[in-house]
C-alpha cells in the first residue's frame, strides 16, 4: 500500500459508540480518498453515546479481512464491551493483527485487542480506566495520544483523534515499510 488514497479500511461499530471516535475518523480517511467500510452487528442504522447515527455497509459475518488494508475500532464504552462478545468480530480483529494489517482503537476500543489477545508484549494506550485490563493482557502501557507499536495503533480519547488519525495514515502509507517500535 503506497498511498491512503487507494486503501480500503474496515471500521466495525455498534450501538453505543463515541460519536467522535466513530464519525471523525470515517469523514477524515473518506476525505483522503480511502475506501470506508462501516460494518456492524446487523445491518441497521447504529447509535452513539450521545445520539449520533450511523449507518453500516455490512454486517461483520459478511466482510473478510482479506479486502481491506486496514482496521479501526472506535471507543465508548458500550460499543467494544458488546463487541468484544462477539466472536465473529474477535476473529476479525485476530485476522487483520496476524496478516500484520494495521488496527487502529482508541479510547475503549483496545478492549478488542485484549479479547483478541493481540497486544501481550506490546506498548499501547487507552482511556484510564483499562489501562489495568491493557496491562493485565501483557501490554506495557504508556500515556501518550496515540502509540503506534508494529501495526498496531491505539489512542486515548477524542481530543488525540488528529493524531490518532494521522497515525493510521502513516502506518497505511507505510504498511510494506518496517515499522519502529513505540
Amino acid at each position: 500500500m503506497a498511498k491512503i488514497s487507494e486503501a480500503k479500511v474496515l471500521v466495525i461499530a455498534t450501538d453505543g459508540f463515541e460519536d467522535s471516535e466513530l464519525l471523525e475518523p470515517i469523514r477524515i480517511l473518506k476525505e483522503r480518498g480511502a475506501q470506508v467500510t462501516l460494518a456492524s452487528l446487523e445491518k441497521r442504522e447504529i447509535r452513539g453515546d450521545n445520539g449520533a447515527p450511523a449507518t453500516p455497509d455490512a454486517e461483520v459475518v459478511a466482510v473478510d479481512s482479506k479486502d481491506f488494508d486496514a482496521l479501526v475500532l472506535p471507543g465508548g464504552t458500550k460499543n467494544p464491551d458488546a463487541l468484544r462478545m462477539v466472536e465473529q468480530v474477535v476473529y476479525t480483529v485476530r485476522k487483520f493483527a496476524d496478516a500484520g494489517k494495521p488496527v487502529a482503537a482508541i479510547c475503549h476500543g483496545p478492549w478488542l485487542l485484549i479479547e483478541a489477545d493481540v497486544i501481550r508484549g506490546r506498548s499501547v494506550t487507552g482511556w484510564p480506566s483499562i489501562r489495568t485490563d491493557l496491562k493485565n493482557a501483557g501490554a506495557s502501557v504508556v500515556d501518550r495520544e496515540v502509540v503506534v507499536d508494529g501495526n498496531i495503533i491505539t489512542s486515548r480519547k477524542p481530543e488525540d483523534i488528529p493524531a490518532f488519525i494521522e497515525a493510521i495514515i502513516r502506518l497505511i502509507e507505510r504498511a510494506d515499510a518496517p515499522m519502529e517500535p513505540a
